[in-house]
């Protein structure tokens, strides 16, 4: 059986004649491109959760698959045959009808398109066609409106008299007009505003704003008005010339997600050049590679956090002008930031005054951006769904892409609402329970799937190191995996779990009722063929109704307790702790790259309320405290010195990018968890007062282990319990080669110091290293340079031999957290000189 759509009585919707139509730019040909492969075939996962993985080779950027040569989809007769997902996943060939099915309709979109508008990179090219663009010595303006039955451009060039500038229609629904230079100059200035003028069916005339605009703005003195199109085409003494190249594509993203407009302390939007002076340093400073910043399409209701478009094309005029968001993206270039754009186009705004919405008129939906009748409509959200069977939707949405990419330089996308996308069902009322007959069945919306596919093998054709994440909470199997293999393209997925878990033990659950297996579970149970962002919170956890991770821990007393002129309450103590080791565990176990919230690094308390009439348009709640974490007296230093020495750790190791993951021990009773993650062995305690001396860990390889990091440092403002400068030394456990023999399914060990409520990460010393550095007579201080500190700087008192082998002795008597801004820079023994 074929797995159809509900909708398309036609596989392959495109006007007729297509052999007329006119393409969207130069001509040019088609070609192939897509995500990176992991290369590990990874069975289920057993109940055991010890895995282990052969280490994948390092790089300093992926390739996409076509360019690397990598096996793809083996063809017949039909042109369709084996695909790589098979190999994969078996079970995924049981449903091989449906796979089959959505592939020739990916291909034959494809290869539609190629054949009437040149190349899908030229297809996407829309915005140089559609919307006002200069075409020798005039202007020309089109807009897709087949509903029309008559049209006109209207605003400030002709005060809003459209009688002389009524446009025409071609047999694609397509309006257009030309509108010669006026002495050399565009008859529409720059930074005038314009509308769409029309007359539809039931004689009554509109003003829309264009649907391709580029900018739109509102006058803020009155209330509820609507947005206004405005022309933007500054002459090039004004436009922003890009200075920096993007930065190489990181084996593994340490996402830092931000939202411009509450980017800032004081109670009002902040700017998108003020983002880029004032924030984008601290995320450099923490040890972040890549920024994701939300809410940057317009939409006129500032409360929906940016998810509710009205003006696909316009960056948000509130921050700014699209010259100052260039500005931004080339600052954080030149920081060594990626950064990405949180896309939405699952689904559209309902307003119909100022948003894409108000083209619809009641004409069918193959005339419309949109579905009709109840497809149409997002019940939970109050939105539009798009038609993505429609040839101008699809134009639309893949020249939006193309758009924010080639314009304004982003490196990539987060894809919001991607489970909507999915399923005709958008997910509401959805427990999915992993059951493949939920993926892959008639309640796929195949026509949004093909369309995922098309805009994925866009973006890595345009910019092979592109970074493309999907919002999905369903799970969909090879969701991320390339398309030439069967799969929907994205480089990674949000694991989307790992915070409910989170969520449910702080609230409903005692500290020592916290599953080490559970967790561990949670943090582990991904498919391990496709790549996750894992993340502890992010901006959904922390919006009005809720509160951050930081809040939920200290509550109230983050008020009255976070001065560190005075000894920590209980509360406080735990909720630091717990704070650090939540995220650390996270990033660690959780997936392949990491994401945080503008502020959780530092433990912002409270929640996210954005200015509405309940809370009297307040913008308290909707800022970023940055004085919390500059205030040297404050405890807030601490997390935030911990969140740059987490990243600082996979900076220096490499760990999120290693696909060796194996946990060996989850020990329900002592609430302690064991794993190896790339070359380094990760200790969690998470019991809240017991300390374990001579704990033994079991690891992979033998030798000699130190301390890379520790939360219970005193510069994270933790107690200095663990020994920095202790030398940790294997034991051969079992017999060589024979896993069950072994400790812990680990053929050697070593033991070492666990105090409650702390993490620490042990890495192997290279002696050889560490012999060749002694011969040169480098000092310990010659690792600390100026600006840095070094985690293993923390002074040691001597100790006994008993007392190396497991550091039981109090390490930090100095405190050196008060240093503000500091950048960790993680030196080992073998490092050699700086």
């Amino acid at each position: 059986m074929l797995c159809l759509t509900t909708s398309s009585p036609s596989a392959l919707p495109r006007p007729s004649p297509a052999a007329d139509r006119p393409g969207p730019g130069i001509s040019g040909g088609g070609g192939g491109g897509n995500v990176r492969l992991s290369g590990v075939v990874v069975p289920s996962v057993p109940s055991s959760l010890r895995w282990s993985w052969p280490r994948k080779a390092k790089s300093k950027f992926s390739v996409p698959v076509t360019a690397q040569g990598t096996e793809t989809m083996t063809t017949g007769g039909d042109g369709l045959g084996h695909l790589p997902i098979y190999d994969l996943d078996p079970k995924l060939a049981g449903f091989k009808e449906h796979f089959d099915y959505r592939m020739k309709r990916y291909l034959d979109q494809k290869q539609s398109i190629e054949q009437h508008e040149g190349s899908l990179e030229e297809f996407a090219k829309g915005y140089l066609k559609f919307g006002i663009n200069k075409e020798g010595d005039a202007s020309v303006y089109r807009e897709w409106a087949p509903a029309a039955v008559e049209a006109q451009l209207v605003g400030d060039f002709n005060n809003w008299d459209g009688s002389k500038h009524k446009m025409t229609k071609d047999s694609f629904g397509v309006w257009s007009i030309k509108i010669s230079h006026v002495n050399g100059k565009p008859a529409i200035p720059h930074n005038s505003k314009v509308k769409f003028r029309f007359r539809h069916g039931g004689g009554v005339w509109a003003d829309r704003i264009p649907a391709w605009i580029r900018y739109a703005t509102v006058d803020a003195s009155k209330f509820g008005a609507p947005y206004d199109g405005v022309h933007w085409d500054p002459p090039t003494s004004e436009r922003y010339v890009f200075k920096h190249s993007r930065p190489r594509k990181p084996d593994a993203p340490r996402i830092y997600e931000a939202h411009i407009g509450m980017s800032g302390e004081k109670p009002e939007v902040s700017t998108y050049r003020e983002f880029a002076d004032n924030v984008l340093p601290r995320i450099r400073a923490n040890n972040y590679n890549t920024v994701q910043l939300m809410a940057i399409m317009e939409h006129s209701y500032y409360a929906s956090f940016g998810y509710h478009v009205t003006n696909f094309f316009a960056v948000s005029s509130r921050s700014g002008t699209p010259e100052d968001l260039k500005y931004l993206v080339d600052k954080a270039h030149s920081l060594g930031l990626r950064v990405l754009m949180d896309v939405v186009h699952s689904h559209a705004s309902n307003n119909r005054t100022d948003g894409l919405n108000g083209y619809d008129v009641g004409q069918n939906t193959q005339e419309s951006y949109f579905h009709t009748g109840d497809r149409g409509y997002h019940k939970l959200w109050d939105s539009r769904l798009f038609n993505y069977a429609n040839w101008e939707v699809l134009r639309f949405l893949l020249s939006n892409l193309r758009y924010w990419m080639d314009e304004f330089m982003f490196d990539g996308f987060r894809f919001d609402g991607v489970t909507s996308m999915l399923y005709n069902h958008n997910g509401i009322n959805m427990s999915f329970t992993g059951n493949y007959k939920e993926y892959f069945g008639l309640d796929t919306n195949v026509d949004a799937v093909v369309y995922m596919m098309l805009a994925n093998h866009l973006m890595h054709k345009l910019l092979p190191e592109a970074t493309v994440v999907a919002e999905d909470v369903s799970g969909m199997p090879v969701l991320c995996r390339s398309v030439d293999e069967g799969g929907v393209g994205f480089d990674y997925r949000l694991a989307m779990a790992i915070p409910d878990r989170w969520i449910d033990y702080l609230k409903n659950k005692d500290d020592l009722e916290w599953s080490m297996s559970g967790i561990a579970q949670t943090l582990t149970n991904r498919r391990y063929t496709e790549k996750c962002i894992a993340y502890a919170e992010s901006h959904d956890q922390s919006i009005v109704g809720d509160k951050t991770m930081a809040f939920l821990l200290m509550d109230k007393e983050m008020y009255t307790g976070m001065s560190d002129l005075q000894p920590a309450s209980p509360t406080i103590d735990r909720g630091i702790a717990l704070q650090k080791m939540i995220h650390f565990i996270t990033m660690a176990l959780g997936g392949d790259g990491y994401l945080n919230f503008m502020g959780n690094e530092f433990g912002h308390p409270e929640w996210i309320d954005f200015p509405r009439e309940g809370n009297g348009w307040s913008y308290d709640k909707c800022r970023r405290q940055w004085s919390l974490v500059d205030t040297d007296h404050l405890r807030y230093k601490y997390m935030n010195a911990f969140d740059q020495a987490m990243n600082a750790l996979d900076e220096k190791f490499s760990f999120l990018s290693s696909s060796k993951q194996i946990v060996s021990d989850m020990d329900e009773d002592k609430k302690v968890i064991v794993f190896e993650r790339g070359d380094l062995v990760f200790v969690f305690n998470f019991h809240p007062n017991k300390t374990y001396d001579g704990y033994k860990v079991g690891c992979d390889l033998p030798g000699k282990y130190r301390v890379a990091l520790d939360s219970d440092a005193l510069m994270f403002g933790g107690h200095g319990r663990v020994g920095h400068d202790v030398d940790h030394f294997t034991s051969t456990e079992g017999v060589p080669g024979v896993p069950e023999t072994n400790f812990n399914n680990r053929p050697n060990s070593f033991r070492i110091l666990s105090p409650p409520r702390t993490c620490v990460a042990y890495y192997l010393v290279d002696e050889k290293a560490e012999r060749r550095k002694k011969e040169a007579a480098v000092s310990w201080e010659e690792n600390v340079t100026m600006g840095y500190i070094d985690v293993e700087a923390t002074h040691a008192k001597e100790r006994t031999d008993d007392e190396a082998t497991s550091g039981s002795k109090k390490a930090s008597t100095e405190n050196v957290s008060g240093n503000k801004g500091m950048n960790f820079v993680f030196h080992s023994y073998d490092d050699g000189k700086k």
